[in-house]
């Protein structure tokens, strides 16, 4: 069965003034799939995956052409409602970044910055997306406590929550767990896994372990360029540029 494509960069180059951070990209990323993106620092994971979500349009120096389709829309086209397109598309931090408010304001505040007036609707879905984040069992009986107050896990796992609330399509992680111990970042890759079922997922990874073990796909970047993309399993049981094996292989460098 042909996979569904949800976002796609044709030729993709991107600038920080005069510094080429992506040179031209070409990638599929398929609907209801977790794909990793790995690489050594500085590569231009995080850059790609800003450009997904025009991110990078906060920075006045920067400059992008060729075409990045998401639904079959070029999202640079100038009639692009870009707060619409961030509605779409959800984003995840490195570090968890809890608003100064309740756990519960945390989670409505994308719902209430979209005029939702309707207190028992922003009460479900707040209640829902704190499931479907896994948290909800953790924290139902102080809603109303400061976010700061929770651990490191479940302060990302709120974000996540948020993130969800306004029911976006695409979720982009950027390194999500690096801040984190085991068995949250455990709590976060089973949250993923759930959340893939209805959502189409990019993480920037630096953990190839974790790569391995959660996402359907995997794009190796290296000095701004794509050097392979293919299944997870192929890419890790059997690449086919020594430049990827060396990486996997922690020969790189």
């Amino acid at each position: 069965m042909q996979e569904e494509i949800k976002i796609e960069f044709k030729d993709t180059n991107f600038w920080y003034n005069s510094k080429q951070i992506l040179v031209g990209i070409n990638l599929k990323i398929y609907s209801n799939k977790i794909t990793a993106l790995i690489g050594p620092s500085g590569c231009g994971k995080s850059t790609l995956l800003r450009c997904i979500n025009r991110m990078n349009d906060l920075i006045p120096i920067s400059k992008i052409d060729g075409k990045l389709l998401y639904n079959n829309e070029n999202i640079y086209e100038k009639d692009t409602d870009v707060i619409e397109l961030r509605k779409e598309i959800g984003m995840v931090f490195q570090k968890p970044n809890p608003f100064p408010m309740s756990i519960f304001d945390n989670v409505a505040y994308g719902l209430r910055i979209q005029n939702m007036k309707d207190k028992n609707k922003i009460k479900q879905i707040v209640k829902e997306s704190l499931e479907k984040a896994d948290l909800w069992d953790e924290v139902k009986d102080r809603l109303n406590l400061s976010a700061f107050r929770l651990s490191g896990g479940q302060q990302q796992r709120l974000c996540i929550a948020r993130s969800l609330a306004i029911n976006p399509e695409v979720v982009l992680l950027d390194e999500p767990c690096s801040a984190l111990d085991p068995l949250a970042t455990a709590k976060i890759e089973s949250l993923l896994r759930k959340l893939k079922n209805e959502r189409t997922i990019i993480i920037v990874t630096h953990n190839m372990h974790q790569a391995k073990r959660i996402s359907d796909y995997t794009c190796y970047l290296l000095n701004g360029k794509v050097i392979e993309y293919s299944g997870t399993a192929e890419m890790f049981d059997n690449p086919k540029n020594k430049l990827t094996k060396d990486y996997i292989n922690g020969e790189f460098g």
